[in-house]
């Protein structure tokens, strides 16, 4: 490739790079490995000859897709193998994502967790046109299937989807009254007080990836979520500070043990209730929460 074809394949890649970063986000779960899809992606795209490239977007998004795809299948065994919960890695978000409605909750924990559930192709397929709003005969040829197939795996997806997504929305200012009660019933040692913030099916997933300790399973129901909080943070000989952040679009906390960061505590509201706490401890998960990440459905 001349060095002018290459400078137009790096103009154009530059272009989409956000929206590419976010379509592998959202299929993997992790920065790391859509940063990796990324680098693969460019690969393809500058051993091509642009004037056959009809749609740039569309031909990269594919090409994301495609590699996305693969990287799942083989993650998919690597996490049968992982110690306790797997959870998203988080990214610190700017803030014009959080007043994106619908891109933030593409990239909130709780839908993201959901997305875990599905098989890769379902996956794919519902994040291309739920998300992404990409066509089902340019979804067919990005997953090598029909775009008949593609319709039931959508509508199978959209089904397993809106069956475990959150209810409802939180506006912004209930969310952060009730995360600074949160806070307030933590700091205090107050468990009754945290009991009344928490919904009576609260589920807590920490997860120290087998580096960093954290419960291997769950933590299910108001009372032991209670006391597994407030009996962590009151025994630990340590200081404990929840910082407000925003991760995923989403109001989160950053908490730091004795000044250093030791994870991010994502939190899941419905009705007024948190029914969701998501603390991500491990160290691998924790190396986008300083810059922000762009993110684009666009």
């Amino acid at each position: 490739m001349s060095d002018h074809a290459t400078d137009a394949a790096t103009d154009v890649f530059v272009a989409h790079r956000n929206l590419l970063f976010t379509v592998a986000y959202e299929m993997l779960g992790s920065a790391a490995d859509a940063e990796d899809v990324l680098q693969e992606t460019w690969l393809r795209w500058v051993a091509l000859d642009l004037d056959e490239v009809r749609d740039p977007r569309a031909y990269l998004v594919r090409i994301t897709t495609r590699q996305s795809l693969n990287r799942l299948r083989t993650m998919k065994r690597r996490r049968e193998a992982y110690v306790g919960p797997w959870l998203p890695e988080p990214l610190l978000t700017s803030p014009d994502v959080a007043e994106d409605a619908e891109l933030a909750e593409s990239v909130s924990m709780a839908l993201m967790l959901v997305l875990e559930t599905l098989t890769p192709t379902e996956r794919a397929v519902f994040v291309l046109r739920e998300v992404f709003d990409v066509g089902y005969d340019e979804i067919a040829t990005a997953v090598d299937k029909t775009p008949a197939a593609v319709r039931q795996i959508a509508h199978r997806a959209r089904l397993h989807v809106e069956a475990r997504r959150p209810r409802e929305s939180v506006s912004a200012s209930r969310t952060r009254a009730a995360l600074d009660s949160f806070r307030r019933t933590i700091e205090t040692g107050d468990l009754q007080g945290l009991l009344d913030v928490l919904a009576p099916d609260v589920v807590l997933l920490t997860d120290g990836g087998g580096v960093k300790q954290a419960a291997v399973r769950p933590v299910l129901g108001a009372d032991r979520v209670g006391r597994y909080i407030i009996g962590g943070t009151g025994k630990a000989p340590v200081t404990i500070d929840y910082v407000p952040t925003v991760m995923n679009g989403h109001p989160a906390f950053a908490l730091h043990v004795d000044g250093v960061v030791d994870g991010i505590m994502a939190i899941r509201f419905e009705s007024d209730r948190i029914t969701g706490i998501y603390y991500v401890r491990n160290p691998e998960k924790l190396t986008h929460i300083d810059s922000e990440t762009r993110l684009t459905l666009r």
